[in-house]
């Protein structure tokens, strides 16, 4: 039985309740909860990246501002709701998309604009680290962009005194501390699972690196130290008080924990961090975890290998794009729509045009459709166009083209996924779906399901996202008994009783989504042809 509204007055009251706040690519959102992980309030701040002299960034005033704003948004939730201020919840947690480059020098000066994980501008970086480490380095990791940087000769590096991710970052402004969750270190540079610290030899061999190339630091003199879930990542401060509530009402001395990337909340969120289990984030990009029982035989430029938030194993597929393209098609039918006269409600929408592609044909009919926005490393793109291709004799009608959209948004997660599920036979007893594209109840679902042939599970907390995977996180780092795991925390005091819906994969679906696929990967050098002649 959850609270009455009295009991939960009293407990944010207490300071019993749990904040969590996540930076996405579109949305920053918070989520308070009780002390029984349920949702009691939440906050949000839209936003979008910029593509600034060929670089996609957020600029600092839009992320302190849009900071302040998800949290303002939040207090005004829990003061309307319960008519009581929020001043100290029991611990904090932050995180926010994984990767990218933020650096600044011995005084706090950032020294160059945040680079993020959208950047596919360091290519032979990533290709130089990947061959000397023997182990996967994609372009998107903060040592990629950190080597790229010092490869191009660029005038800031010597003058680097701290590296982090924009989780880090804003850790560090609340707390004082240079720290990071090991889920969110594990995508600035490889970890090793036995020591749940940044892999020394690695590290050996970049400052041999770092040396030669004649800079003044070693690489853990400016990167966050790595802490695992539980452990407590730092307490506010008065100046990180100030720095999320301008009212001056939120207390000093809360604990925070170890800040998280978006793929480690995500995991949490969806109880994915044991062996054997995964999970797929599909929104503005898609990826997909699985925890892996062992290492992979081999080095594959497709698959990442990064952690759980307590340190285990994970393969981890990672894409770019997944729904814009899909939203901007979404939004032309919106447009039309309006045109007519007629008021447009976008979930019913949504809705309407996600069910129509289930009556698509099963291969989408000779449509294909690359949802590129941006490049993607899974299929050697540094540079991506949104391109919609069709056969003179396809069977061109909204399901199919709606049908074909959907696929589009996991296509090339499927091929980075066939990889470990096909190749290495990698084994997943639990694959759960979370963010937007599961929102219409049942269709991206079924059309996972058929991408990787598995059974998908959709959680009834699924809309609720990285920001509640956040709140999971730090309520185990003061609610944790002794000795007691992130799994079995997870397990016996999260999702006990939490109601999933379970969809196996559908024969006629897979074998389509099989015939699409290869028909898709025919068709890149249709889309390789599109970004060389439209530069």
């Amino acid at each position: 039985m959850g609270y009455t509204k009295e009991e939960i007055k009293k407990l944010i009251e207490d300071g019993k309740a749990i904040l969590g706040i996540e930076f996405g690519s579109t949305r920053i959102k918070a989520v308070l909860t009780d002390d029984n992980n349920a949702p009691i309030a939440s906050g949000s701040h839209e936003w979008e990246n910029h593509l600034d002299n060929g670089i996609w960034t957020y600029p600092m005033d839009e992320i302190h501002a849009g900071f302040k704003s998800c949290y303002k948004d939040l207090k005004k939730d829990v003061e309307n709701s319960y008519g009581v201020k929020l001043k100290k919840p029991a611990a904090i947690g932050i995180s926010a998309m994984m990767h990218g480059y933020l650096v600044f020098d011995k005084d706090g000066k950032l020294l160059v604009p945040f680079r993020t994980w959208r950047n596919t501008i360091t290519e032979e970086a990533s290709a130089k680290l990947t061959k000397c480490f023997d182990y996967n380095i994609p372009q998107r990791w903060s040592i990629a962009h950190l080597y790229q940087a010092i490869l191009n000769k660029e005038d800031h590096v010597k003058d680097i005194a701290f590296q982090t991710t924009l989780a880090g970052y804003i850790h560090y402004m609340l707390t004082g501390e240079k720290v990071m969750g090991i889920g969110e270190a594990s995508g600035m540079f490889p970890i090793d699972p036995a020591t749940k610290d940044f892999d020394a030899d690695m590290v050996k061999k970049f400052d041999e690196i770092l040396k030669a190339e004649g800079m003044p630091y070693t690489l853990k003199e400016i990167f966050p130290k790595v802490l695992v879930a539980g452990e407590c990542g730092g307490k506010l401060t008065e100046d990180g008080a100030r720095f999320i509530d301008e009212d001056g009402e939120l207390e000093a001395g809360i604990p925070v924990a170890p800040c998280e990337g978006d793929a480690g909340t995500g995991m949490a969120a969806t109880n994915a961090v044991k062996v054997r289990t995964g999970n797929v984030s599909a929104g503005t990009s898609v990826f997909a975890m699985v925890v892996l029982e062992k290492n992979l035989s081999k080095v594959y430029r497709e698959v990442d290998l990064v952690t759980t938030p307590d340190g285990s194993l994970v393969g981890m597929i990672h894409c770019n794009n997944c729904t814009s393209d899909l939203n901007a098609w979404v939004n032309l039918f919106k447009e039309s729509l309006e045109a007519y006269g007629v008021e447009v409600d976008m979930t019913k929408l949504f809705s309407t045009l996600y069910n129509k592609a289930l009556s698509g044909d099963k291969n989408c009919g000779g449509l294909i459709s690359f949802n590129y926005f941006s490049g993607e490393g899974v299929t050697r793109f540094d540079e991506g166009r949104p391109l919609f291709v069709r056969e003179q004799n396809a069977n061109m009608n909204l399901a199919n083209f709606m049908r074909t959209h959907l696929y589009a948004s996991l296509a090339t997660l499927k091929i980075g996924c066939d990889i470990m599920l096909k190749q290495e036979g990698v084994k997943v007893d639990s694959l759960t779906g979370h963010g937007g594209l599961f929102k219409t109840k049942g269709v991206g679902q079924s059309i996972l399901a058929a991408a990787l042939n598995a059974p998908v599970s959709v959680m009834e907390t699924a809309g609720e996202g990285g920001a509640w995977g956040m709140a999971l996180l730090a309520a185990y780092m003061v609610q944790k008994k002794d000795n007691e795991t992130l799994p079995e925390y997870l397990s016996n005091k999260v999702f006990k009783d939490m109601k999933a819906e379970t969809m196996a994969p559908d024969a006629a679906d897979v074998k389509g989504f099989d015939e699409f696929i290869e028909k898709y990967k025919n068709a890149l050098s249709v889309e390789a042809t599109a970004v060389q002649n439209t530069r």
